[in-house]
């Protein structure tokens, strides 16, 4: 934990930017019955029956002192979809020497998956402009990319989407919005903080 925190109070340098990446998934819906529209004096309504379509997975990069974000969409979460979306993000900085990227430990986010989609002179040398910091477990919530993720599932997957191609569309808008607002993010928890308000986590030392 110490460590994620330790990342978050490093000074903007855009050679090493420190990036949170995270994913979730999202269910495809479709609608039995055609909705209502909103009209005076009324909302739209909505039949409460509907179709499941599947899903499709929702991967989010974000510089929170930037405040810039990328996102993707895929159809699965697998390794091989993790390495391509971290190629992205590499070109997306390809004008840095390294990339601080912080994100959760699970079983897809290891160097082992970048060597099981590309060569390995690609995949090592992709590997090189990474520096991997991994939340703890339990400790998500320390990803700010969680923050995002929560921002994008409010302002704009709050609706039935019955297909990839409407969540795209609805994702890409959403980003390009965001991201010209230049929409930051204002982390206040620090290591001094987490000393006291966690204080039941540490270890207990006698003098």
């Amino acid at each position: 934990m110490e460590q994620v925190l330790d990342v978050y109070k490093q000074p903007y340098d855009p050679l090493y930017p420190v990036v949170c990446m995270d994913e979730s998934p999202k269910q495809l819906i479709a609608e039995k019955r055609i909705p209502l529209p909103a009209k005076p004096g009324q909302v739209a309504r909505y039949d409460y029956e509907h179709s499941r379509r599947g899903s499709c997975n929702i991967f989010i990069a974000t510089e929170p002192l930037m405040g810039k974000r990328l996102v993707r969409v895929t159809e699965q979460r697998t390794k091989q979809d993790w390495a391509r979306f971290l190629e992205e993000i590499a070109k997306h900085y390809q004008h840095a020497e390294q990339i601080t990227l912080v994100m959760d430990n699970l079983n897809t986010h290891e160097a082992g998956s970048l060597y099981e989609t590309f060569k390995p002179v690609k995949a090592k040398a992709l590997l090189d402009r990474f520096a991997f910091v991994y939340t703890p477990k339990h400790g998500s919530w320390l990803n700010m990319a969680e923050i995002e993720l929560r921002v994008l599932s409010t302002q704009c997957l709050n609706r039935r989407l019955d297909s990839m191609r409407e969540v795209r569309r609805h994702v890409t808008a959403w980003e390009a919005e965001r991201n010209n607002k230049d929409a930051t993010i204002n982390w206040r928890f620090t290591t001094e903080k987490a000393r006291i308000k966690l204080l039941r986590l540490y270890p207990t030392i006698d003098d």
